[in-house]
């Protein structure tokens, strides 16, 4: 009997969004369209939408979810976070049926006969309303590293469900307007690159804070990539000019040495698959990748860029996750995605931030956006603390996780110690707005809750911490009336 639920990526394309979501969608295109290119993508397979609606319909779910979401009110974050946990309770409570898990695990089994039995890969949630264009879910679900096992394979795949339903996620879908029960989730199994021995990282085809389409940004740190994207870590940052880059030049414009604080790594201590270590000194003081590398990675977002682009019809910048394996030396591409901010923003006008009075220089980071933000600090150090947080407050925390997404929405501006420009509290900043300082390092001990500051990243792209309440301005520019000089 052919598989209801599963879809291996080499038969996967970007029109069906509608049945793996979009994480899924762009790794069938990706493995489809552009291995043949020479572009590396570890193979795997999507569990499809339809086998989300299999597992609600068999476990009676949807009259469950819906009376408990109806009504919700997404700014009383307690009342969220009870029915949140309430939703994912029963899903997890509800076993998936049968044939569904064995469907899975047959799929499992022959990406087994391709890398070894019982090879270890990542989980991922990728619903249908995600990736898209004016949505990002940046960060809203859940996945899983270092799955290895039948056991531990199904049990990673019912917590991708669940995940669904996370604070964040249903925030996000109130805000976007999406009905909760009308995005799917699909889950993508992908063999794992060991970047644990190496480094992995993110890059953009543009320039992330001015939209600049004419570079590559690429950030990179030892270990598996999460701690780059979840801003646990300075990356190293490199940036490459695409023009001379398709002339075969070797142009890279810029190389800054992160702190590269720590590393995510296997682990099978506790029960735990992976586990965070410090980074030698000798490490962190030299960079993760060697110019081949950066100029391989460069070339291949370029490559990418132009096939999306092709499709699309129109420019296409993208957000791309990929890593090192440590064990071949070979980079992978395991991500991609259309970048969701600059993008969408065919500005007729243009606001233009300008501080009108000077001030002590508190702390500086890598600014995100080009505002201006001002107020009283509030301090967060855990989800707890969330609740005693005020909209028009800054919020100034080690770093942001997703879970924090909607109190994000009520900031003045946020500023974090660690963190890179294409780390979660960055994305989340940009596409919401919100004036942000990342990698600042000390925040969190230099400045105290209550405390009056104004955060500025309108100076270029280093962001500025003042204390005080500084004076500035905002001018919007019609750009339509701009003449030439």
């Amino acid at each position: 009997m052919a598989p209801q639920f599963i879809r291996w990526f080499g038969d996967l394309g970007m029109s069906d969004i509608p049945s793996v979501g979009g994480k899924n969608a762009n790794l069938g295109e990706l493995y489809r369209e552009l291995t043949p290119r020479g572009i590396r993508v570890p193979n795997g397979f999507a569990v499809t939408a339809d086998g989300y609606h299999y597992f609600l319909k068999t476990g009676n779910l949807v009259e469950t979810i819906r009376p408990l979401l109806a009504g919700l009110d997404t700014r009383n974050l307690s009342d969220l976070a009870e029915r949140g946990r309430r939703v994912r309770e029963k899903i997890l409570a509800t076993p998936l049926p049968r044939d569904l898990e064995q469907e899975i695990l047959a799929a499992y089994a022959k990406l087994g006969e391709q890398y070894g039995p019982g090879t270890d890969v990542a989980v991922r949630s990728s619903a249908t309303a995600e990736d898209l264009p004016g949505a990002s879910f940046a960060g809203q679900h859940e996945s899983f590293l270092n799955i290895r096992g039948d056991r531990a394979l199904l049990q990673a795949c019912h917590q991708c469900i669940a995940s669904l339903f996370t604070d964040r996620a249903i925030s996000y879908r109130v805000d976007k307007g999406f009905d909760q029960l009308a995005v799917a989730l699909s889950i993508g199994v992908q063999k794992m690159v060991r970047s644990d021995l190496a480094a992995a990282g993110v890059l953009f085809t543009l320039d992330t804070e001015s939209g600049f389409p004419d570079v590559v940004l690429i950030d990179s740190s030892y270990g598996l990539g999460e701690s780059v994207v979840k801003g646990r870590v300075d990356p190293d940052e490199f940036l490459v000019f695409k023009p001379t880059l398709k002339q075969g030049c070797r142009p890279i414009l810029k190389r800054v040495v992160g702190a590269k604080q720590e590393k995510l790594i296997y682990s099978r201590r506790g029960g735990h698959s992976t586990r965070i270590v410090p980074v030698p000194s000798e490490q962190r003081e030299r960079l993760s990748l060697a110019d081949e590398e950066v100029l391989t990675l460069a070339k291949w977002g370029c490559w990418i860029e132009d096939h999306y682009s092709t499709k699309a019809g129109q420019p296409t910048p993208m957000d791309v996750e990929w890593a090192k394996d440590g064990n071949t030396g070979e980079i992978y591409i395991l991500q991609a995605r259309p970048e969701t901010v600059h993008a969408l923003a065919r500005k007729t006008t243009l606001d233009v931030y300008r501080l009108q009075e000077k001030g002590k220089v508190l702390l500086q980071g890598k600014s995100v956006g080009e505002k201006i933000g001002s107020g009283a600090v509030r301090i967060i150090r855990d989800v707890e603390s969330l609740a005693e947080f005020q909209p028009g407050e800054i919020l100034v925390a080690d770093m942001t996780d997703p879970d924090w997404e909607p109190t994000m929405k009520m900031a003045a501006a946020i500023v974090t110690n660690r963190g890179g420009r294409t780390c979660h509290a960055a994305i989340v900043s940009r596409e919401l707005g919100v004036p942000c300082v990342v990698g600042t390092e000390s925040a969190t001990a230099i400045i105290h809750t209550g405390q009056p500051i104004t955060v500025s990243c309108a100076q270029g792209e280093v962001g500025l911490v003042y204390d005080g309440l500084l004076k500035f301005s905002k001018e919007t520019l019609d750009l339509g009336q701009l003449g030439r000089p």
